[in-house]
């Protein structure tokens, strides 16, 4: 796919993969044969953002943004659907339209000290109350047939964490659904059979699991798994985001989706080249303004920042008045 910036929350929905297109700030759609169409532009910059839909197929989309926790209207219109006051990272919706979300207690882009993240309830009126605390780092969410346990991913706890249902939608009994070891999860997605796939990406890998962390099946690939979703006519095709860095070249990061047959041996064939969707490697080079002179013995502010991938390693530097500023030929 051309112009895809940064893919992320991958959906199956209607016979499509859906997901949203981070930076280009787009609802993306992409059929088996890989046509894509751009279904919704959103009305603001920030990232990250998630979608799901409510029962009667009405799309919701949580976002870091100062925007509400979003519905999209039969008529094509965007209107609030839960007043959120904070950012918000992934989210989920049950059977009976309670909607879960998730977020970190921190920003590490802003590098902000760590925090734990909560849970949020948003009830199909509108009525909004946290649910769950104390997950280190919320990430992908899951709620199994039956409405009666929820699924987060804890990327930095290195496990699946699963609570209780209420019939009000209130969360409960606070367990470890599968303890990852070494495993850092981030989108997950459940199959027919219970187990999850979670996505991984330091690892560069997407794995199986089922309760209590016994490992089913591992996919590996040559880079880091953002995000995985099971669709196709049986649903048993697994779709993954992934996304790659390459120092030392031009094409200095690139992107692609794969699918892979359930079952089938462990390899997976990417998108070609004309569908890769980017990411980006961002250095700023910082240096004094010519001419300036230096009293002895003063440190002068001259580095590169390097943001490998984009949104995922950032950092805040303090200047003095007057430091000059510009985005290097890699950016």
């Amino acid at each position: 796919m051309n112009g895809l910036a940064f893919g992320e929350s991958p959906r199956w929905h209607d016979g499509r993969l859906w997901l949203s297109n981070w930076t280009a700030q787009e609802v993306v759609a992409v059929d088996p044969q890989g046509k894509s169409e751009v279904m919704l532009r959103l009305p603001f910059s920030t990232f990250p953002f998630s979608i799901d839909w409510l029962p009667d197929g009405r799309l919701l989309i949580a976002s870091s943004s100062a925007q509400p926790l979003l519905r999209q209207d039969s008529d094509g219109s965007l209107v609030a659907h839960a007043n959120l006051t904070r950012g918000w990272n992934e989210i989920v919706v049950d059977g009976r339209g309670n909607t879960y979300i998730n977020g970190a207690g921190f920003n590490p882009l802003a590098g902000e000290k760590f925090a734990p993240g909560i849970i949020t309830l948003a009830t199909p009126d509108g009525a909004v109350q946290q649910v769950a605390e104390g997950i280190a780092f919320p990430n992908g969410m899951a709620v199994p047939p039956g409405n009666s346990t929820l699924i987060v991913a804890d990327s930095y706890g290195k496990k699946l964490t699963a609570f209780d249902i209420a019939a009000d939608g209130s969360l409960s009994n606070q367990r470890v659904w599968a303890d990852l070891g070494t495993g850092v999860p981030d989108g997950i997605c459940l199959d027919s059979e219970g187990a999850v796939w979670y996505a991984d990406v330091p690892n560069k890998r997407c794995m199986r699991v089922r309760e209590g962390g016994e490992v089913l099946q591992t996919v590996e690939v040559d880079r880091g798994c953002f995000a995985c979703m099971l669709g196709g006519p049986d649903d048993k095709t697994l779709f993954i985001l992934a996304a790659e860095n390459r120092p030392g070249t031009d094409d200095r990061s690139t992107g692609a989706g794969c699918r892979l047959p359930v079952g089938a041996r462990t390899s997976t064939w990417g998108l070609s080249k004309s569908r890769r969707r980017r990411m980006y490697e961002v250095v700023i080079r910082i240096r004094p303004k010519e001419g300036t002179t230096w009293a002895r013995g003063a440190r002068q502010p001259s580095c590169d920042i390097r943001v490998e991938t984009l949104a995922r390693c950032t950092r805040t530097l303090y200047l003095r008045a007057g430091a000059r500023i510009s985005a290097g030929k890699r950016c």
